[in-house]
């Protein structure tokens, strides 16, 4: 169990969602919501006020701080390639954040990306270092269920590719995406297998 600080009551971590180990052994995770849970979800969505979290845990202290607050669903975190900014997803504001870890913007915070044609809902570093995002329509709706959507972006803030169904024939509804020696590996809250799709040959 983690050892939380005075600035983290405990109940506060109920919704942690993703978590990324740096190369010291930090954990970063992202808290989608301080006052709704997993099955309630859809409520802080409606309610459209920030009660996400980006958290860090310290192993050698064995202590929990938080690094962002009043987030807008924080929903997928993830580390640069050099570990000098992490970036955090804002589901319902469309947008994912950049934390600077090191350098002369240590500490800063800006928008990586805005206008997302869906809500982020997890970020994994790719080998060449850019990133993966999940987008899902936030309002939990039927044809929400029957979509799949994922874009790569770039170091820039800017979309490079992305992969869309419509229809959501095989897998809708992803929520994650890994890539792996040439193949996305896509995960799904409602389905019992892991999507696979290869990235050579594939039409954007």
């Amino acid at each position: 169990m983690l050892q939380m600080t005075n600035v983290v009551p405990y109940n506060y971590t109920r919704f942690a969602d993703d978590l990324v180990e740096s190369s010291d052994g930090t954990l970063y995770f992202s808290v989608a919501s301080t006052k709704f849970g997993l099955h309630d979800w859809q409520l802080d969505v409606l309610e459209a006020k920030p009660h996400g979290q980006l958290l860090k845990y310290d192993p050698s202290l064995n202590e929990t701080s938080i690094v962002l607050d009043n987030l807008g669903f924080a929903n997928g975190v993830a580390l640069s390639q050099d570990q000098d900014y992490l970036i955090v997803c804002e589901s319902w504001k469309y947008r994912c954040l950049k934390y600077w870890l090191k350098g002369e913007f240590k500490g800063k915070t800006e928008i990586f990306i805005d206008n997302l044609p869906g809500g982020p809902d997890n970020i994994k570093l790719a080998p060449d270092g850019s990133f993966w995002i999940a987008l899902l329509e936030v309002l939990y709706t039927k044809n929400c269920k029957r979509k799949a959507m994922v874009v790569n972006v770039g170091i820039d803030g800017r979309i490079i590719r992305g992969f869309d169904d419509p229809t959501g024939k095989v897998m809708a509804f992803v929520t994650s995406v890994l890539e792996y020696e040439d193949h996305l590996y896509l995960g799904n809250l409602h389905c019992d297998f892991i999507g696979k799709l290869p990235l050579i040959n594939s039409s954007t």
